[in-house]
C-alpha cells in the first residue's frame, strides 16, 4: 500500500486526491461504488450500501493503480419503500449516470470503469456492463458472486449467502470493521430468516421481515469485516486486467 494511496483515502468515504494527484498517477481504470439509501433494520444506517462499497473501492485503490470516483449514493432500492427513510432512483435514472460517467471519462482518456455495487438491488448495472462487451471501453460489474463466495470463505462468515440478504452477518461485519460508531446496539438480538423469498420483487421486504433485516447479524465481527475485504482485494487483480490495464489475471 503506497504512502500516497493512502493518503487519498483519508476523507473516509470520500476521495480526497487533486487534479495533479489524478495527473501524476496516470490510472487507466475508474473505480465508481455504487450504494443506496435504504432502510437497514434499527442498527445499521441507511447509508450502509454507500460505507460498504466506498469500503471495498478503499481497500481497491490502496492495493491497485485505480482513479476513487466519488459514490453514487441514491439508486434502485423499491423494494424497501415501506420503511421511512428510503429513497429510490428509478432504473432508467441510474443507467443514465452511470453511462454519462462511463462516457465522460472514455473522453478524459480513461480505458474502463469498474462498478462497486453495494446493493443487489441495482439490476440495472448489470446491463451497463453488458452493453459495453466488445466495445473500446471496458467495464465491469465488482463484486461478483464467486468473488463473494471466495471472501465469505475467507472470513468465516457461517451463514449462507442466500440466507444473510440484507443487515446481516456480512454487512454488519463490514461496518463493524470500518466504520464500528455507525453500529448501534441491537445487531446482536435482530437475527432473522426467512428463505422463501419468492414474491420478493412483486411484494417487496416488508412482506418477509417486519424489522428490514433479513440474516444474522448476531454472528458479525470486525475482524469477519476485515477478512472480507482483504478476500475481495484478491479478486480484483482479474477485473482490472479484462477492462484494460495490462495486469496479468490471477
Amino acid at each position: 500500500m503506497s504512502g500516497s494511496r493512502t493518503r487519498h483515502q483519508a476523507g473516509g468515504v470520500l476521495p480526497v486526491q487533486t487534479t495533479e494527484d489524478v495527473r501524476a498517477e496516470g490510472a487507466k481504470v475508474a473505480v465508481l461504488p455504487v450504494g443506496s439509501f435504504e432502510q437497514h433494520g434499527a442498527f445499521l444506517p441507511l447509508v450502509t450500501d454507500t460505507v460498504v462499497a466506498c469500503a471495498i473501492a478503499a481497500e481497491l485503490a490502496a492495493a491497485h493503480p485505480v482513479l476513487s470516483l466519488p459514490p453514487v449514493t441514491i439508486s434502485c432500492s423499491h423494494e424497501h419503500a415501506a420503511w421511512p427513510g428510503t429513497v429510490s432512483l428509478s432504473a432508467a435514472t441510474l443507467y443514465a449516470v452511470v453511462r454519462d460517467i462511463a462516457d465522460s471519462l472514455r473522453r478524459a482518456g480513461t480505458r474502463g470503469l469498474v462498478l462497486v455495487n453495494g446493493h443487489g438491488g441495482n439490476y440495472v448495472l448489470r446491463n451497463v456492463v453488458q452493453e459495453s462487451a466488445g466495445g473500446d471501453f471496458g467495464m465491469a460489474l465488482f463484486p461478483g458472486p464467486a468473488d463473494w463466495d471466495s471472501a465469505r470463505k475467507r472470513a468465516g462468515v457461517r451463514t449462507p449467502a442466500h440466507s444473510d440478504m440484507h443487515a446481516g452477518e456480512l454487512e454488519t461485519s463490514i461496518l463493524l470493521h470500518t466504520h464500528p460508531e455507525l453500529v448501534r446496539p441491537g445487531h446482536e438480538t435482530s437475527d432473522w430468516i426467512s428463505d422463501e423469498r419468492k414474491h420478493l420483487l412483486t411484494l417487496g421486504m416488508s412482506a418477509y421481515t417486519e424489522s428490514g433485516v433479513i440474516g444474522r447479524p448476531s454472528r458479525a465481527s470486525a475482524d469477519k469485516g476485515k477478512e472480507l475485504l482483504a478476500g475481495l482485494v484478491d479478486s480484483f487483480a482479474e477485473y482490472l486486467a479484462l477492462v484494460g490495464t495490462g495486469e496479468e489475471a490471477s
